[in-house]
Formats: structure tokens, C-alpha cells, sequence
């Protein structure tokens, strides 16, 4: 087995760890983002915004969630196809020690930049 496949082993074993922590989290979650009950009898006006507000921070961590977890998916279809580390937009491979920090990026420092620099 060469450094390489020991490289792509390490980063899909990450990978499937982060997945695995994000559907747990998801699944413990799901009551949370559920519509905020109104009814005025039951909870007063400032505890149904404090609902509200945990509702939608809810949902926002969710969507949140739902964008890694399809950035994962892609990356461990990148993996399996051999693209799995280089570059989106230049082909070049990406550091290593940047696919650690960030496992599912998808371009090198230099083309990051660039985008960042054009607005893109």
C-alpha cells in the first residue's frame, strides 16, 4: 500500500467520524427545530420569542449540519474516484496539513485566495 492510499485511509476514516458525530447530533436534535407552539393560554409572550429564537437558531444549526454532511458525502465520493485532495480549480494537490484542519475543502490555498480576493 503506498503513502498515498495511507493518506486517503486516514482522511476517509476522519470523514466517516465526522459523519457518524453529525447524524448522532442530528438525530438527537430533530425535536428542537419543531414549529413553536403559539397558543397564548399556554406560554407567555416573551417565553414563545425565547421558543421562537431557539427554534430558529435550531434550524439554522441544522442547515448548518445538513451542508457538512453533504460536503462530506462528496468527499468521500472524491476519495473513492481518486480526486480526493486536489484542487477544484487548478488540479494541484492540496496540503495535507489544510485537508487536516479543513476535510472537506475542495481547493488549495493559492485558488482560496484568489476567490476570496475576487468576491467569489
Amino acid at each position: 500500500m503506498g503513502n498515498n492510499e495511507l493518506h486517503m485511509d486516514f482522511f476517509r476514516n476522519k470523514l466517516i467520524s465526522r459523519q457518524k458525530e453529525l447524524v448522532d447530533v442530528q438525530e438527537a436534535g430533530r425535536e428542537s427545530a419543531i414549529t413553536v407552539e403559539l397558543d397564548q393560554a399556554r406560554v407567555g409572550r416573551l417565553s414563545r420569542m425565547d421558543a421562537m429564537q431557539a427554534q430558529a437558531m435550531s434550524q439554522a444549526s441544522n442547515r448548518r449540519r445538513d451542508a457538512e454532511l453533504y460536503a462530506i458525502k462528496t468527499a468521500l465520493i472524491r476519495i473513492d474516484t481518486g480526486e480526493y485532495g486536489n484542487c477544484f480549480e487548478c488540479g494541484e494537490p492540496i496540503n495535507p496539513q489544510r485537508l487536516k484542519v479543513q476535510l472537506t475543502v475542495r481547493h488549495c490555498i493559492n485558488c482560496a485566495g484568489h476567490a476570496e480576493a475576487s468576491g467569489g
